[in-house]
């Protein structure tokens, strides 16, 4: 899609989920045509004209400053992720368009991974905007097995949750886990627009997963930072794990993720045994390996 459509989709996609009621307007009983705020009611709140949001919502948006955007941002009742995102949208629509390029190779730098290494008894991985996984330590390679063993590699936990069978097993709470991979998703298309690795990535996922399509057209973004995310793992069962998302400041677009199991629980002992499989295994491959001469 355009950069103007994504603004304007967008934008009414935000529109139609504040009601009156909610942005403390008052109704008067009138029967309304609309379940969301009219333009003219998101114009007031933000304190712009209806025609300079009606040019705004159509995707016009060169030369909008960012008071308006604040405003605009107010009205809509945006969250952090969500003003960023819309702020993504008019920085490409004020920017020449460069040509659609594949995204360079992106390397995890040695220092990052003895730290990813390092970490014992925790899984932790580096990914991308696009979610593929470009280093994991021996857990966190165990703990997403399934993606790993994916004959495309990198493994992307995109295209695992939606087009590989053992997704919607291994994740508990499949729905709400395939929620938040489009939601990241939509946010790295709108701070990188003219990525063709993305853009090629997107258009396989809508062109197989009818459940992605419709979750990539609510428009919803979101910041994955921190939380809990509940697994079914084939070979130790269920395990409930906090994540922590740690972006890289010296390397522009790369996160390292961990997840820890709260002491004493059963998803620590979960953890622990994965451990032990994960460590055999890599004994196991090494003995396999010929000696050096």
């Amino acid at each position: 899609m355009s950069n103007p459509d994504e603004i304007r989709d967008f934008l009414t996609t935000r529109r139609a989920k504040i009601t009156p009621e909610r942005a403390g307007l008052p109704t008067y009983g009138r029967q309304r045509r609309v379940s969301g705020l009219r333009r003219e009611e998101v114009a007031l709140l933000a304190g712009i004209s209806v025609e300079y949001y009606t040019r705004l919502e159509r995707g016009n948006a060169h030369g909008v400053s960012d008071e308006v955007l604040d405003g605009v941002s107010r009205a809509l009742q945006l969250d952090e992720a969500e003003r960023e995102h819309l702020l993504d949208l008019v920085r490409t629509a004020n920017t020449e368009r460069p040509a659609r390029r594949a995204a360079a190779p992106q390397r995890v730098r040695p220092s990052v991974q003895r730290i990813v290494d390092a970490m014992v008894g925790v899984p932790a991985f580096v990914r991308n905007g696009r979610l593929d996984i470009l280093y994991a330590n021996p857990l966190a390679a165990a703990l997403y097995s399934g993606q790993f063993s994916d004959p495309v590699q990198p493994p992307n936990s995109a295209r695992f949750a939606f087009l590989d069978p053992r997704g919607r097993a291994f994740y508990s709470d499949w729905e709400r886990a395939a929620h938040d991979v489009v939601a990241q998703l939509r946010g790295e298309a709108g701070r990188n627009p003219y990525d063709r690795t993305l853009s090629d990535l997107i258009g396989l996922l809508s062109t197989r997963s009818e459940e992605f399509r419709v979750l990539w057209a609510s428009h919803d973004v979101r910041f994955h930072r921190t939380g809990t995310k509940r697994f079914r793992h084939p070979l130790v069962g269920d395990l409930t794990l906090a994540y922590e998302a740690l972006e890289l400041p010296a390397d522009p677009g790369l996160t390292m993720v961990t997840y820890s199991a709260e002491p004493g629980s059963a998803s620590e002992a979960a953890l622990l045994e994965l451990g032990r499989w994960a460590s055999t295994r890599a004994r196991l491959s090494a003995a396999a390996r010929p000696s050096e001469a």
